[in-house]
C-alpha cells in the first residue's frame, strides 16, 4: 500500500511505512508514482491497467465524486452498447471481484454508466486507496525547471500543484497520463467560435450541452421558444428531449451546416443502431413542421431584446436576426483546456488541437469514430518525456473519440510506462464502422471526462 510522506503542503509518495523517504541517487523517492488526472471512464481505465501492473499511482478528480462530468448528462442514454463501454482490464479486476457486467447489448444511460461501472470500479481496493476526489492540478512543471531549461530535465520528476479544499500541495510524480478530457470547456455559440461578453451576459438563458428537460427543466422550457444551436448528435438529442413537450414548445434549429440532410447522419445505415434511430426520428420531425430549421445559419451577434433574445447572423447567404427567443440550448461541441500545462513541453496540431501526431489520423474532414486507426504510446508521445494526453483531450475539437478508443490508448501508454514496451506497440481495437459519425463530447455517446 502506497503510503505518503513530506512536511506542510508537500506530499511525497513512495515512501516506507514507517513515514521515510526511500532515496535514490538523485536524491528522489524511489519509486515516485504515475498521476492520472481524471476520473471519468478513460482516467479509472488507465487507473485499472496500472494497478493490474502493480504500479505505483495516484488518481485525481476535481470532482467531488467518480464520474462527475458524467452525471451532467446522466439522463441522457448512450448510442453504443455495453460491450464497448467496459475497458478490458477493469473487466477483469471488477470480475475479480464479484461484480455482475451488464448486458453487453443494452444501451446505459450517463447514471446507469456511473452506478453500474465507474463506481464499482472506483471502489475496488487497489484503486479506491489511490483515488483522491475535489483535487484539482492548477499547474504542473518539473523539478526545479522552467520550461526552457534542457539540463537534467527528463531525469527530473513532475511536480503537479493541486488544490484540495481551498488549500495547494505540491506532489512529485514520475509519470503523467492526463485524461480530463473537454466537457467543462464548452465552445461558444458565435460561429467565429469567438467568447464574447454579450454572450456571457446571457448565460442564465444559455444551457450548454443536453438539459434533462423530462426532469427538472421541464419547467424551463414549457412553453417557450427555444433555439437549439449545433449540427451533431446532442442538438439532435436536445430537440427530441423538448418535442416531448409537445405543442407548448416551438423550436427552432440552428446550424451551419448547408442543408439539413447532412445532420440526419447514417440514419438505417449506421453500424450503431441507436444513433442511426437519432436521425431517422429528427428527420421525421422536421418533416412534419415541428422543428424550424435555419441552415446554414451563421451567428455573429446575440444580444438581449425588448422581447427577447436576437440572434443575427447570416442565413443562406444573407443577413438575417432570429428574435423572441426564450431559451438558448448549444450544443456547439467542446474544446481542451491547456491552461495547467503551460510549463511543460507539449506538441499539439494548430488546426484540430489534438496530440501532434494524432491529427493525421482523426481528421473529422476524413475520418468518422469508426475508420480511425488503432494508435498508442508512440503516437501520443509528448516532448516532455513521461507525459501523456489521452481520451477525448487527445483529440482536441474534433469530434470523432469513441470510449473504446481512449481504452486502447490508455493500455499501450500503461504498458510502456511499466516497461513492455513490445505490448506498448501491439495495438488493435474492434470498432462499429459508423457510416456518419461527426460527433462531440455532449454527444451522450461513449465519451468521457
Amino acid at each position: 500500500m502506497m503510503t505518503k510522506c513530506g512536511k506542510g503542503n508537500e506530499i511525497v509518495y513512495g515512501c516506507t511505512r514507517s513515514g521515510e523517504k526511500v532515496p535514490n541517487k538523485e536524491g528522489e523517492s524511489k519509486e515516485l508514482p504515475i498521476a492520472v488526472i481524471g476520473g471519468g471512464p478513460i482516467g479509472l481505465a488507465a487507473a485499472a491497467h496500472l494497478a493490474d501492473q502493480g504500479q505505483n499511482f495516484i488518481l485525481l478528480e476535481s470532482g467531488s465524486s467518480i464520474g462527475s462530468n458524467i452525471i451532467e448528462w446522466s439522463h441522457v442514454r448512450l448510442f453504443s452498447p455495453w460491450q464497448y463501454n467496459i475497458d478490458k482490464a477493469a473487466k477483469k479486476l471488477l470480475i475479480a471481484s464479484g461484480w455482475t457486467e451488464p448486458p453487453a447489448g443494452v444501451l446505459p444511460t450517463g447514471k446507469e454508466l456511473v452506478k453500474s461501472y465507474l463506481d464499482p470500479l472506483s471502489k475496488l481496493p487497489d484503486i479506491q486507496r489511490n483515488l483522491y476526489l475535489n483535487s484539482k492540478v492548477i499547474s504542473i512543471s518539473k523539478k526545479g525547471l522552467d520550461k526552457m531549461k534542457n539540463s537534467g530535465r527528463e531525469q527530473a520528476s513532475f511536480v503537479m500543484y493541486v488544490e484540495q479544499l481551498g488549500i495547494t500541495k505540491r506532489i512529485k510524480t514520475r509519470a503523467i497520463i492526463d485524461a480530463t478530457g473537454t466537457w467543462s470547456n464548452p465552445n461558444p455559440i458565435n460561429a467565429d467560435n469567438v467568447w464574447t461578453e454579450e454572450e456571457g451576459a446571457l448565460s442564465k438563458n444559455i444551457h450548454y450541452g443536453i438539459p434533462d428537460i423530462a426532469g427538472n427543466n421541464r419547467h424551463r422550457y414549457t412553453g417557450k421558444r427555444v433555439a437549439v444551436i449545433g449540427g451533431g448528435h446532442s442538438a439532435i438529442n436536445s430537440i427530441l428531449e423538448l418535442s416531448q413537450l409537445g405543442d407548448s414548445v416551438e423550436i427552432h434549429w440552428l446550424m451551419r451546416k448547408k442543408k439539413v440532410e447532412e445532420a440526419y447522419g447514417g440514419e438505417e445505415k449506421d453500424a450503431l443502431t441507436a444513433r442511426g434511430e437519432l436521425g431517422s426520428r429528427i428527420h421525421h420531425l422536421v418533416d412534419k413542421g415541428k422543428v424550424k430549421v435555419y441552415t446554414p445559419f451563421r451567428i455573429d451577434r446575440l444580444i438581449r431584446g425588448n422581447n427577447g433574445i436576437e440572434l443575427s447572423g447570416e442565413f443562406k447567404g444573407e443577413k438575417y436576426t432570429l428574435s423572441e427567443i426564450d431559451e438558448i440550448i448549444a450544443n456547439t461541441g467542446s474544446r481542451p483546456d491547456f491552461s495547467f500545462l503551460r510549463e511543460i513541453r507539449i506538441n499539439i496540431d494548430s488546426a484540430t488541437e489534438s496530440a501532434g501526431a494524432l491529427s493525421p489520423l482523426i481528421d473529422p474532414n476524413l475520418h468518422s469514430c469508426g475508420t480511425v486507426r488503432p494508435h498508442g504510446e508512440e503516437i501520443l508521445r509528448q516532448p516532455e518525456k513521461n507525459f501523456y494526453i489521452v481520451g477525448m483531450k487527445s483529440y482536441g475539437r474534433a469530434p470523432t473519440f469513441l470510449m473504446a478508443t481512449g481504452y486502447e490508448q490508455v493500455r499501450s501508454v500503461v504498458s510502456y510506462l511499466s516497461g513492455d514496451i513490445e505490448a506498448s506497440k501491439k495495438v488493435g481495437l474492434e470498432l462499429p464502422e459508423t457510416g456518419v459519425c461527426s460527433i462531440n463530447l455532449a454527444n451522450n455517446l461513449t465519451c468521457c471526462n
